[in-house]
Parts: structure tokens; C-alpha cells; sequence
């Protein structure tokens, strides 16, 4: 019989270079939201990967950034903490990428004794040569890791990544119920969705300025009922996410119904709502509330 490997599969890298993308490769379901602006990712998320001789926790982490205010400080905490419970690190780059953008976490990442996977990604944009020459400079940088490139949008090479991933495991026994794909609750995937819908559909801060509450979720034999707040700092940003006579927010509901109705296989009514709460990125209490600090 083969013996069950276990562990915690830790993702850090620079905001953009396609963590989430390479968590929902690995997990197969749409976990972790994907857009192209930085700062997608706020929380660390688990997704678990499930076999029978198997499990692998997969934490995907906020991109690396110098922090400026309360929110990014307590965002960077969870990219710190990364590193204290993994068994294995991802570190991912993208061609053309020079290191992290905090010289910290890059000595942490040389300096560690975790077996460190550096995923240099997006090589389907890029030269043989380019390649060749990327591989080079990292293997100068990081002498300890081992290089993989990928591509986590077409998938390319994901597979023997994830199979490399089980060897470096621990023999452990099944942190989770096999049946469990993430370890957080229904109502932040709604709120995750309608975050990624205002991302895609509002320009400028006002993405970065909105938190979502969702305030009731109640699932029915074949519907689920669920009544979200939308917070945003300023009376001025309440009149752009609702838009002209309510279209911009009824754009934004009916394109997170769509995708939670896949989510959870079954049929959605989402009521959105738009509330002013004042400055609350740099409030404490309200962060705490959110999820986000300690």
C-alpha cells in the first residue's frame, strides 16, 4: 500500500505574475479571483487537492507589495505567515522579472529550509532563448530552488509540477475531509465574485476602495437567496457603482449571479446594495471585521 502524503503548499510572488491562476490549475475550480489589476488576492485562500494517496493544501497568497496603507500592512501579514507553515513554497515569476519587490521576503525565500519550487511563468510568451537566459539568472539568484517553467494559463507542464509537489510532501495523514475543496465559508466566495465583477467593470481606485459584505445567504432545495452590501469610502464612489438609474450595479449582479450559479451548481437571486463607510482601510476594528488582521 502507498503511504498517504499531507501537507501545506504555500504560493508568494509579486502581484500579477498568476498565482491564482496556477491555484485554480491546480484545483480545478474557480477559487481564487482572477483579474488583471494588482492586488486581486487580499486574503490568503485555501484550496485542497484531493487523492487517495494524497492531500495538498494550497495557500495562494496577495502579491508582494511595500505596503501604504492599513489594509496592505495586514495583507502583507498573511504573505508572512506563509512562510511559517509551509511544507513546500511556490515561488512564482514571470519572464522578464527581477525579484521580489521587498529585498525581505526575497532573503527569506534564499535563506529557507522549506523546499522552495520557483515556477517561472508565462513562458508561452517567450523566446527559447529568452527562457534559457531566465533560467540561467534565477539558478544565479536562488542556487538552493529548483526551476520549473510553465505556463498556468494554458497549462502547460502544470501536471508533473503538481506530481513533483506530492514527492516533496510529508508522510502525514489527511489534514481535511476528502470531500473539502477550500476551507472558507460560501459567503466569501460571493463576496470574492461580486469583488472580481466590480474590478472588471469599474476604473481607477474605485476597485480598491470596496469591501463586500454579504449579510444573508440562505440555500433552498433549488435556490440560493443572497443580500450583499457593497461598501465604498465616498458618497462620490456610491453614485459610480450604481450607476445611471441603477445599470452599473444591475451589470455587476447579473455577471456575479452567472458565475455563483456555476459555483454552486444551482440557481441564484442576488440582491446588491451600496453603503458609504468611511475610510475604512485604515480603520482597525473594521479591517478586523473583514478578516483581515490578526
Amino acid at each position: 500500500m502507498t503511504e498517504h502524503r499531507a501537507g501545506f503548499v504555500n504560493i508568494v510572488g509579486n502581484p500579477n505574475v498568476g498565482k491564482s491562476t496556477l491555484m485554480n490549475a491546480f484545483v480545478g475550480e474557480k477559487l481564487s479571483i482572477i483579474t488583471s489589476k494588482a492586488q486581486t488576492t487580499r486574503h490568503r485562500i485555501l484550496g485542497i487537492v484531493n487523492g487517495d494517496d494524497f492531500q495538498v493544501i494550497l495557500s495562494d497568497t496577495p502579491g508582494i507589495i511595500k505596503p501604504a496603507y492599513e489594509l496592505q500592512s495586514s495583507m502583507m501579514d498573511f504573505v508572512k505567515s506563509a512562510f511559517e507553515d509551509a511544507d513546500v513554497l511556490i515561488y512564482m515569476v514571470e519572464i522578464g522579472e527581477k525579484g521580489l519587490k521587498d529585498d525581505k521576503f526575497f532573503s527569506k525565500i534564499s535563506e529557507t529550509n522549506i523546499p522552495v519550487l520557483l515556477l517561472l511563468n508565462k513562458v508561452d510568451t517567450a523566446s527559447q532563448e529568452l527562457l534559457e537566459e531566465q533560467v540561467q539568472y534565477w539558478q544565479e539568484q536562488l542556487p538552493k530552488v529548483e526551476i520549473h517553467p510553465i505556463s498556468a494559463l494554458t497549462n502547460f507542464n502544470i501536471k508533473n509540477v503538481f506530481a513533483r509537489i506530492i514527492e516533496l510532501l510529508p508522510v502525514a495523514p489527511a489534514y481535511y475531509p476528502k470531500d473539502q475543496l477550500t476551507d472558507r465559508p460560501e459567503r466569501f466566495f460571493v463576496n470574492e465574485t461580486v469583488r472580481e465583477k466590480i474590478l472588471m467593470h469599474y476604473k481607477k481606485e474605485i476597485p480598491y476602495a470596496v469591501e463586500i459584505e454579504t449579510e444573508e445567504f440562505v440555500e433552498d432545495d433549488n435556490i440560493i437567496r443572497i443580500r450583499s452590501v457593497i461598501m465604498v469610502e465616498r458618497e462620490t464612489q456610491k453614485g459610480i457603482i450604481i450607476g445611471h438609474k441603477g445599470s452599473a450595479l444591475k451589470r455587476v449582479g447579473v455577471a456575479a449571479r452567472k458565475d455563483l450559479e456555476k459555483f454552486f451548481d444551482k440557481q441564484v437571486h442576488i440582491e446588491l446594495y451600496v453603503k458609504v463607510n468611511k475610510n475604512w482601510r485604515n480603520d482597525n476594528r473594521q479591517l478586523k471585521r473583514f478578516g483581515y488582521s490578526g
